[in-house]
Order: C-alpha cells, then structure tokens, then sequence
C-alpha cells in the first residue's frame, strides 16, 4: 500500500539513480554522492534504495542494482562515465547510452513499489515509466548540455508531464535555463550540496614565508586546466611559490616540468597533508558544472579560491571577500601577491569558511533538504 501523508508518514521509499559511485574509501570519482547516500541513509523517515556503479553502501540502505548491471556499470566508471565516454571514444560508443537508458529502463520496471524516485542526472530521466509517482531530479553544469540535443527537450518533458517533478540545480545560476526549459510543468529549486564535517574541522598551519604552496584539484582536461599552465608560468617557474596538481589525467595532457603532480588524491590524504598548509586553491577552469565540490571543500577547510571569471565560479567566490576572480593574467598575478600577505590570507580564509558554513552546512543538512522535497512532492501540507 502507498504511503500517504494524513498527519506525516514515518517512512518515505525512496529509490536513487546515479550512474557515478565510488568502488571504495580509496576512490574519488563519485564521492559526492556516497556522502548523499550516507546522509539520507542516516535519516529515519527515508527507506533508500539504491541503484549505481558497486561500492559499499551504508547498513540503512539497499542495492538494487543486478549483479550484470554493476559489472557493466564499473566498466562504465572505469572509463571515465558516459559523458567523457562519448567525448573521446567517437562511433564506438554510441550504443553505451542507449543500453544504459535500457538497464534504467529495466530498474524502474522492476521496483514498482516506491513513493519518490530520486535521480541524478537529466539523461537516467528519459526512461521514466508511465505511473504518476513523483520525481526529484538533481541537475549538474554538464546536464544543460544534454539540452541541446535533437528532441532531448521534448523527450524529457514527456516524461515529466506524467507526474510531480521537482528539478533540483546544485547551482543558482543553472535555474533560469532550467525554467526556461521545463518552468511549466516543473518546479524548479536549486539545492546546495552539503560538506564533510572533516574538512570544516581542519586547522591551517601558519604558512612559512617559502615557498608559497598553491593546490589545483581537479581533472585534467583542457576544459578543466583553462590557462592554468599558460598564466602560472611566469609566477611559478623560477619564484619562491609551487603550484601542486591533484587529479586523474583524462585527456593527453603536457605538464611543464615546473609543476607538481601527484595524480589522484584521496579527500584523506587533501585533508591530512595538503589542505592545512596551503596558501589557496587556484581554478581556472572553463567547464561549468555547477557548484564544484573540491571548491566548497576547500572554502570549508578556510582556503581562499583563486577562480576564474565565470558564472558557475562567481556564485561561489564572493570576489575580494573570500576569494579572487581572474579574467586575465594580470589580475592573476595580483590575486597572488594578495593572497600572499597572512593578514590578507587569514582574513580571506576566515570569510570563506563562515560563508561554507552559513550556505551549505553539512551532507545531513542537504539530506534534510531533499527530504522536504520528497515531502512536498507526496503532498505533505506541513512542506508547501
């Protein structure tokens, strides 16, 4: 029998699509949405199941995911997920999105008895059953290019037009488009990410004069670097600063001799020796894709952000408060000679931590944010 909200139900099933899942502590592809997992596993008026990539699960939750589904699915994460699948393999990988919107498919008709489906993703959409049980939908930078193609917008809202559908943007700036698209027969209403208590709990090192030890994590793309390489050259090659580079090389990448890499990182090993002796985190990415975690994490752990001049970064990086926006080399160059002087970088830092945890607070905050939207879309009257 379905749930239904006369005064408020004590459990609400809630199946979860993702197509990204870490495969252990170890991993750090998907890692966001195993601490989304655990946040509301932890909560008492959520029943979770789960279908993604295999990785440990937490005790108040269960896989639904078949044994040929997490095989395929790990082959999947191991070759970087299906956009940067389709992005660097051509013809041959024209059939993968289609035998995973058939696995999707397959998952919603086998688990007919649940009140809410929660999906990651715009594309794990499309194959939506017809049933009018209602929808949240988490939405990245990376889903608004899905729009553009052929169809794409009439397909998805086909599907939406059957239920209650909740769109759920991981940033502000991502919403006009959205309503734009999907505004009259969707709500649309940006959630935030939440933030691992650890990084909130790191103590900065009072930095030494020398060398100045700047971190950029993230994947290497061209997207992804933007002019890293290009702008930092001339204040990092023979200076008394370092530029050390975390992350998993994803395109054919030349990297200056200059540079300091040390490939993927764990969130353990950033937080243990990198985070509380760094200067700041330095992006100059031209990929937008929402909130970028590694941003708020480093915001949380009172690290000043060097960003690049972007939408998806000016939402985040209040501009001379607790970071600096660059849109040139010059501007660069003097965002890093302020962020050199203690007082300034302290100061920086302080705002930026405040800011993380006024804005975002913790994954159960943001679990507790989807449960009220989980609510409202079962027509709880305490949640309008």
């Amino acid at each position: 029998m379905r749930n239904s909200f006369i005064g408020k139900i004590a459990t609400m099933r809630v199946l979860l699509l993702s197509t990204s899942y870490p495969r252990d502590a170890s991993d750090w592809r998907g890692i966001f949405i195993r601490h989304m997992v655990e946040a509301l596993a932890r909560s008492h008026t959520v029943q979770l199941s789960v279908w993604a990539p295999p990785g440990e699960l937490p005790a108040n939750s269960a896989s639904v995911t078949a044994e040929r589904e997490a095989h395929w699915l790990a082959q999947l994460m191991a070759a970087g997920g299906i956009s940067h699948l389709m992005r660097n393999n051509g013809i041959s990988a024209l059939f993968a999105p289609l035998k995973l919107l058939k696995m999707i498919n397959n998952v919603y008709r086998r688990h007919v008895d649940v009140d809410v489906y929660h999906i990651n993703w715009l594309q794990c959409a499309l194959p939506l059953p017809r049933n009018d049980k209602p929808a949240l939908i988490t939405v990245l930078g990376n889903d608004l290019k899905l729009l553009r193609l052929p169809f794409m917008r009439r397909l998805l809202r086909r599907v939406m037009q059957r239920r209650k559908v909740v769109i759920c943007p991981n940033g502000d700036w991502m919403q006009a488009s959205l309503e734009t698209a999907f505004g009259d027969i969707a709500e649309v209403i940006p959630v935030s990410f939440g933030i691992d208590p650890c990084w909130y709990a790191i103590e900065r090192k009072k930095p030494n004069a020398t060398p100045h030890r700047w971190l950029a994590v993230t994947r290497l793309t061209v997207d992804k670097l933007g002019p890293l390489f290009e702008w930092s050259q001339e204040f990092f090659r023979e200076s008394n600063r370092e530029l050390h580079l975390f992350g998993p090389m994803q395109e054919n990448i030349h990297l200056p001799e200059w540079v300091h890499y040390h490939g993927a990182a764990t969130p353990d090993q950033l937080a243990a020796q990198w985070f509380p002796s760094a200067r700041g985190l330095i992006t100059l990415s031209h990929h937008a894709e929402g909130r970028p975690q590694v941003m708020l994490e480093a915001m949380a752990a009172g690290l000043p952000i060097i960003a690049s001049q972007m939408q998806a970064h000016a939402t985040i990086v209040s501009d001379g408060h607790t970071g600096i926006l660059c849109d040139s080399p010059e501007s660069y160059r003097l965002a890093l000679n302020q962020l050199e002087d203690d007082v300034i970088n302290s100061r920086f830092g302080e705002a930026a931590r405040d800011w993380a945890i006024r804005e975002f607070g913790t994954w159960d905050d943001c679990a507790q944010r989807y449960i009220q939207l989980y609510e409202k879309l079962l027509g709880n009257p305490a949640s309008e």
